[in-house]
C-alpha cells in the first residue's frame, strides 16, 4: 500500500511538504502542491481515515441512527442529511436500529470507535439517549436528534409541525361533514405521536365533537399496527365514517383492512395519512396525506450539525418544519351505506 514517504520520493520533495499538502497543515507553492498531488496519483495513495481522526481527534464520518430502514419516510431523511454531508467532505454511516433500543446502545457505543465528527439520531421507541448523547457532545462530537425527541434532549433539533398538521388534516375532514371519526395514533410515547393526537383533538374541540376513548387506537407505526387497529374499529358500532390514520403505514394497512372486511374507500369509509410517501399515490384510491418535509428534515440536520463541527457554540437549534395537506381520492362526504344501515350484516363480514 502506497504511503507518504513513496509521495516525497516520486515528487522529489520532503515529507513535511506532503503532509502540509495532504493535511492542508501549512501553505505550500502551487508547483510543489502540483508535484504532489501528481505522485499522490502516481502511486495510487489513499489516506487512511482512521489515522487522520487519531491525529486529530474526529474522522470526516458522521453517524447516522434511524428506527426502522424498511419505512420509506426514513430514508428520504437519511438522502437529505447525506448529500449535506457530501458536499461539505463528510461522509456518513447508517445504522438502523428496527425500533430496539438496546440496538440503539450499541451503534451509540460503537460509533465512538470510528471518532465521528458529529452525530444525527431519530430515536428508536422507549429510547432513553440523553446520557449517551451527552456524553458525545462533551468529547466535542455535535448531535443533532430529528423527528423524535428522547426524554429530556435539550440540543438542537429538527421536527415537523406534527400538531399544526393533523390540526389541519381533521378540519379538513370536518369540513367535509364527518362527524363520526377514529384515530390510528403511533405509539403514545414518541414525541410526534402525541403531537398528531393532540392536533387530531384540537380540531374536534374546536367543533364541539365528542368522540370515545376506543375510537383512538394506538398502534406500532407499521402497515401491521395500521391493519390489526382498524380491524377493531370496523367493528365499532356506530362504525367511524373516517380514520386518521398517524403515519402512511398505518394507512397502508388500514386499506388492507377495509378490503378483507369489503369495505370501498372512500364510498363506504374515509381515510387520510400523514407523511405523504411516493407510495400515496399509488394506492387505490390514491390516499390523501399530510406532507411532512424529510429530504429537507435531513438537510437541515446535517447544516446544523456541519455548522456544530466548524465551530458555532451558539444557544441550542429548534427547527420546526412546515407541513402541507395534499388531497387525492381516500376522502369524500360521509354516506350511509348499506352496513351502516344493519349492524348485523356489518358484524357478520367482519367475523368471517
Amino acid at each position: 500500500m502506497a504511503n507518504m514517504k513513496q509521495i516525497a520520493k516520486v515528487a522529489g520533495v520532503s515529507l513535511g511538504t506532503v503532509s502540509n499538502v495532504l493535511n492542508k497543515s501549512a501553505p505550500v507553492r502551487e508547483n510543489l502542491r502540483k508535484r504532489v498531488m501528481d505522485a499522490v496519483d502516481a502511486v495510487g495513495y489513499q489516506p487512511s481515515q482512521l489515522a487522520r481522526g487519531l491525529r486529530l481527534d474526529k474522522t470526516n464520518m458522521i453517524g447516522m441512527i434511524i428506527p426502522d430502514v424498511t419505512n420509506p419516510f426514513f430514508p428520504a431523511v437519511v438522502r437529505g442529511a447525506e448529500d449535506v454531508a457530501f458536499a461539505n467532505g463528510y461522509r456518513l454511516i447508517l445504522c438502523n436500529t428496527d425500533n430496539d433500543h438496546s440496538k440503539e446502545i450499541v451503534h451509540l457505543n460503537e460509533l465512538r470507535t470510528f471518532l465521528p465528527s458529529g452525530l444525527i439520531v431519530i430515536p428508536s421507541n422507549f429510547s432513553d439517549l440523553t446520557a449517551q448523547a451527552e456524553s458525545y457532545r462533551k468529547s466535542g462530537t455535535a448531535v443533532v436528534c430529528v423527528d423524535r425527541l428522547p426524554k429530556g434532549w435539550d440540543g438542537d433539533t429538527v421536527t415537523a409541525d406534527n400538531e399544526k398538521g393533523a390540526y389541519e388534516a381533521t378540519s379538513y375532514l370536518l369540513r367535509q361533514g364527518h362527524r363520526q371519526l377514529a384515530m390510528v395514533m403511533g405509539p403514545r410515547h414518541l414525541t410526534n405521536a402525541q403531537d398528531r393526537l393532540a392536533g387530531f383533538k384540537r380540531a374536534l374541540l374546536e367543533k364541539k365533537i365528542p368522540i370515545g376513548p376506543e375510537y383512538i387506537q394506538e398502534a406500532s407505526f407499521d402497515q401491521h399496527g395500521g391493519y390489526a387497529k382498524t380491524m377493531l374499529l370496523l367493528r365499532m358500532i356506530p362504525r367511524p365514517t373516517v380514520i386518521f390514520a398517524a403515519n402512511d403505514m398505518i394507512a397502508f394497512g388500514a386499506l388492507l383492512a377495509f378490503r378483507e372486511a369489503g369495505l370501498h374507500c372512500p364510498e363506504d369509509i374515509s381515510l387520510i395519512g400523514f407523511d405523504n410517501l411516493q407510495f400515496a399515490e399509488m394506492t387505490s384510491p390514491p390516499l390523501s396525506s399530510v406532507s411532512q418535509p424529510g429530504f429537507q428534515m435531513g438537510t437541515k440536520a446535517a447544516q446544523i450539525l456541519i455548522d456544530r463541527v466548524r465551530g458555532d457554540d451558539g444557544p441550542a437549534k429548534h427547527l420546526v418544519l412546515e407541513t402541507a395537506l395534499k388531497i387525492r381520492d381516500s376522502v369524500a362526504p360521509p354516506g350511509l351505506t348499506s352496513a351502516q344501515k344493519s349492524p348485523s350484516s356489518r358484524r357478520s363480514k367482519l367475523s368471517k
